[in-house]
């Protein structure tokens, strides 16, 4: 079957695609223990979603430094953010300010 064929053409558009897709977005998950994010620095690509967990007996937030996002984790649950800009955010808790992470958002 040569490319110049209809079946061709059309397997040539489909390989395309999918080869310009990209990955999957992908959760990433970071652990609230001890008032503490762990890892407290990870890597992460627009479209991933972040997934804080807690098993510490207190609230806590997760704080972007550039108000981009505030997302509250209750004691022994979770919360999330979906990224949609690339770049560095430097985020903490508000209501236990030395607790701070690092988040390298990478485009696609």
């Amino acid at each position: 079957m040569s490319a110049s064929s209809p079946c061709g053409l059309v397997f040539a558009a489909v390989a395309l695609v999918a080869a310009t897709s990209g990955a999957a977005a992908e959760t990433i998950r970071i652990h609230v223990e001890n008032l503490a994010f762990s890892p407290a620095e990870v890597s992460a690509h627009v479209g991933d979603t972040i997934e804080w967990v807690s098993s510490d007996f207190v609230d806590h937030t997760a704080t972007a430094r550039n108000k981009s996002w505030d997302v509250t984790i209750p004691a022994n649950g979770s919360g999330r953010v979906d990224l949609t800009e690339a770049g560095t955010v430097e985020y903490y808790c508000r209501f236990h300010p030395n607790m701070v992470g690092h988040i390298s958002v990478a485009d696609k």
